[in-house]
């Protein structure tokens, strides 16, 4: 195998994985490690992934890294939209209580697909959120009412962010919360690279019964620069595999479940 060929398809497998391991690679592809380190580093130097201790990341995990919605949105929309609709299992029939939807896009197809569970299931819903995202979603939606939290809105995420919107939180409890993430890893726990969002994540967490984190399998493993939840204050996580076994056994310990779409 020429050397393009296996940079070709480390790139494959990082964007598929979001890591890569050096001693994998070697076994794979029947070359020393050496080789490998050779072409992680040409790969680093030509911005397709970022170099850590024992292999490379996916440049998305580096922890300050933060696509915005727009980009997020037309990413992985078939995982997003299973994930989703496993997700709102945790509502059962005829749920009638309260629900936070964070902001992110796999939280919005929650959003999305919310008000047709609830008709399907004969159920109700208070619905409170601070994503401009998911307001524009839910607005005027049959048999749920709406509470949109207002603060200093980002840009890159469309959410309201600060002391006022943490604030508001505080004063909530709702029944369930279906909550996005950056990254989730066994010692990191959950993280994300803005101050200002952690602080509003971590409010969600702690006001609410029950917390349901909705996230594709490339956030495995990830940490970001601001740890905002550990493992053990999450009751379920829906993503679209299962995590590895070192992430696994940490959730498990955790005593969180795992559920896959």
């Amino acid at each position: 195998m020429y050397a393009m060929e296996r940079h070709q398809m480390i790139e494959r497998l990082v964007v598929q994985d979001g890591r890569v391991a050096v001693v994998d690679l070697a076994e794979r592809f029947g070359v020393t490690t050496e080789t490998v380190r050779r072409d992680l580093d040409q790969l680093e130097r030509v911005g397709a992934l970022r170099r850590v201790h024992g292999g490379a990341v996916a440049r998305e995990r580096m922890s300050l890294a933060e696509p915005s919605l727009a980009e997020r949105a037309s990413q992985r929309g078939a995982a997003k939209q299973a994930i989703a609709g496993r997700a709102l299992d945790v509502l059962g029939d005829g749920f009638r209580g309260s629900v936070y939807i964070d902001a992110g896009t796999t939280t919005a197809a929650v959003a999305a697909l919310l008000p047709a569970r609830l008709a399907e299931t004969d159920g109700s819903a208070e619905v409170v959120t601070h994503a401009m995202s998911v307001a524009g979603v839910l607005a005027g939606s049959p048999r749920l009412s709406l509470t949109v939290i207002g603060g200093r809105v980002r840009g890159l995420t469309g959410a309201a962010v600060g002391s006022h919107t943490v604030r508001a939180i505080e004063g909530l409890r709702p029944d369930v919360a279906f909550i996005g993430t950056n990254g989730i890893s066994p010692g990191f726990g959950l993280s994300t690279p803005d101050p200002d969002e952690a602080a509003v994540k971590r409010a969600i967490v702690q006001s609410s019964r029950r917390v349901v984190v909705v996230s594709d399998a490339r956030k495995f493993d990830a940490e970001l620069l601001v740890a905002f939840a550990g493992l053990d204050d999450i009751d379920v996580v829906v993503a679209d595999r299962a995590p590895d076994a070192a992430l696994g056994a940490a959730l498990e310990e955790a005593g969180t479940e795992v559920w896959t779409a």
